[in-house]
Formats: structure tokens, C-alpha cells, sequence
């Protein structure tokens, strides 16, 4: 019965691995899983952000490993949570600051339909094949692609739609634009 209640709370609330190396660990796995995914299809990532993704995942991978004991202590797993967290922090913030990690961290959209016309090439660079397209069109209550304006995948992974203006409104727009 002893051995049920003893507790070693040196082995708990020790680090027993050096700051520094949890820190760098933790640093280079969250660049290299985000550089990694924001080169895959960005259809993937859904309707839930890349970013969010990704911290969701690692903080539930590192904060179990804490809990479970593969770390010998919980500021070892504390650390690799607030690592993860400073880094979607630091790239959230690089990206609304700094113009050139913008692209990066938040990609433009991609235009797959333009003026009723398939994109082919950014399509195939997608894998979305005509028959997906076709059923984001559907859901949007169009029939033809002919009537689709544009068509963007964007950078959560969802298909934006912008259906061609019809009849008198499209005219005046139309003549409005030669004002």
C-alpha cells in the first residue's frame, strides 16, 4: 500500500533535459512541420487554418508526452507546449507585420475558374479535379461553370465562388464602368 501512494516530486518537477535543447527541439520541428505544410496542397488543411492545425496537434502530442512520463518532468512538457505556442504567436505576428512573410504564412488565393474558364494549370498544381470543382459549384446553387465569374481556392483550403452577373443588373454595371 506504501508503494501505491509514493510520489517522487523531485522526478516530477526537475527538468531533467537542458531548456535550451526542449526550446530548440521544439523550435525546429514546429518550422519545419509548417514550411512542410504550407508546401502541400493547401486543400488540406480544411476549414480550420494550417497554423491551428499544426499547434493543436503538437501541443496535444507534447503535452501528453508530459503527462504520460516520457518526459521525466512536467516543466520538460511545459516548455515544449510554450515553445509551440511562441512560435504560432511569432508567425502569426511576422506575417500581419513583415510584408514578405505574409505571402508564406497566409498564401494568396488561387484562381481555378476565371470568366466561366477552368484553370487547368492551377487545378492539376491543386489535384482538384473538374468533378470536385463541379460540386462546389452545385453547392452554390450554379448548374454551368459558364456561369461562374471566379473560382479561388484560398488559403484555409475553401473554395470561393463568385457567380457571373445576369440581365439588367450586369447591364448597368456593365455601362456604369464606361462612365
Amino acid at each position: 500500500m506504501n508503494s501505491f501512494f509514493a510520489i517522487d516530486w523531485g522526478q516530477i518537477f526537475k527538468p531533467d533535459t537542458s531548456p535550451l535543447e526542449i526550446f530548440i527541439r521544439g523550435t525546429i520541428v514546429y518550422l519545419a512541420l509548417f514550411a512542410m505544410l504550407r508546401l502541400v496542397l493547401r486543400r488540406e488543411s480544411g476549414s480550420v487554418g494550417m497554423s491551428d492545425l499544426l499547434v493543436l496537434v503538437l501541443i496535444a502530442d507534447a503535452a501528453q508526452n508530459a503527462m504520460a512520463g516520457n518526459y521525466n518532468s512536467l516543466p520538460d512538457g511545459l516548455l515544449l507546449v510554450a515553445t509551440i505556442i511562441f512560435w504560432s504567436f511569432a508567425l502569426d505576428w511576422l506575417g500581419y507585420h513583415v510584408t514578405f512573410m505574409r505571402r508564406f504564412v497566409y498564401p494568396p488565393p488561387l484562381l481555378l475558374v476565371n470568366n466561366g474558364k477552368l484553370n487547368r494549370r492551377n487545378m492539376r498544381k491543386e489535384l482538384i479535379t473538374e468533378e470536385e470543382l463541379m460540386s462546389q459549384v452545385r453547392q452554390q446553387g450554379i448548374e454551368d461553370i459558364s456561369d461562374v465569374q471566379r473560382a479561388c481556392i484560398e488559403g484555409d483550403g475553401q473554395i470561393s465562388i463568385v457567380k457571373k452577373e445576369k440581365g439588367a443588373d450586369a447591364q448597368k454595371k456593365d455601362a456604369r464602368s464606361f462612365i
